[in-house]
């Protein structure tokens, strides 16, 4: 005697759905991908060219369509590290040796497929307001200290599975890449007493709105990067840069519901984004 399978019921009290179902809105926190953004010098920069445009081919119907190739490393733009982006001699997060994994020209380890989609608990710490500026100075190190005050002044801190947001106001020189990127006169950024204060918090990821999770010194480039060796290598925790905070900020948001999708690229070292804040309507 066989027995049909008994439908599964409906759940209809659902504490998510119903909040969705309720309104909400999101609120952009990074920025659009366009050809000549600011990037690293230690990446290749995003393109997009159309390279059929309507009315090269036109359908028997009249219709046409047009599309485009776009040509970007994984680390332009609002992006996630993977766990696979950084080594410290010669070893990757949890031991893994990096030389191994990248064999054949992509990681069969801690590569960008792995990297998770993120739908948790954001926090937004605000340095730049902890000090009554728009903007950090230009060089400035982010402390563990820095941290501490900007969850206090928040009303909370960041705890296991959460998403750290760094806000230092650097999003508003987006549009000046020289000032930027920082090569010359430096960009403000985490060092690595904050890191460990994140990692000791066991958040999943963290993320600043500058081109590298990283205090860069003026004149000093990217030559080193202890903060990724901390988070990426040390604690497993992924890294979200070239975010746009100001948004979150002039609304005055301190936790929300943070999500993120990566793309599943196999054996990559980062993945584009597009990272929101949900909010009630």
């Amino acid at each position: 005697m066989t027995t049909e399978p008994q439908a599964r019921p409906a759940r209809t009290d659902d504490a998510l759905l119903t909040a969705v179902t309720a309104g909400v809105r999101l609120v952009e926190l990074g920025h659009p991908h366009f050809t000549g953004m600011p990037c690293s010098p230690n990446h290749p920069g995003f393109r997009m060219s159309l390279i059929r445009r309507h009315g090269d081919m036109v359908r028997p119907d009249g219709g046409s369509a047009a599309n485009e190739m776009i040509v970007t490393g994984g680390h332009v733009g609002t992006h996630v590290d993977a766990l696979s982006h950084v080594s410290h001699d010669g070893k990757l997060h949890g031991g893994v040796d990096a030389a191994a994994a990248q064999t054949g020209g992509r990681f069969t380890a801690l590569g960008a497929e792995h990297t998770p989609a993120l739908l948790n608990r954001g926090v937004l710490l605000d340095v730049a307001a902890v000090h009554g500026v728009d903007v950090l100075p230009a060089g400035y190190g982010v402390t563990a200290a820095d941290l501490a005050a900007a969850a206090a002044r928040a009303g909370v801190e960041p705890g296991p599975g959460d998403v750290a947001l760094v806000r230092t106001g650097w999003a508003r020189h987006f549009d000046d890449a020289a000032t930027y990127l920082g090569q010359v006169s430096g960009v403000p950024g985490a060092t690595t007493d904050a890191a460990e204060w994140l990692a000791a918090r066991r958040v999943v990821a963290t993320g600043s709105d500058t081109t590298a999770y990283e205090q860069i010194r003026p004149g000093a480039g990217h030559s080193v990067l202890p903060v990724h060796r901390v988070l990426l290598v040390d604690a497993g925790v992924y890294i979200i840069e070239h975010l746009n905070l100001e948004h979150a900020a002039a609304e005055g948001l301190t936790a929300f519901v943070f999500a993120m999708a990566p793309l599943r690229i196999v054996g990559g070292t980062g993945s584009p984004v597009r990272p929101f804040a949900a909010v009630a309507a």
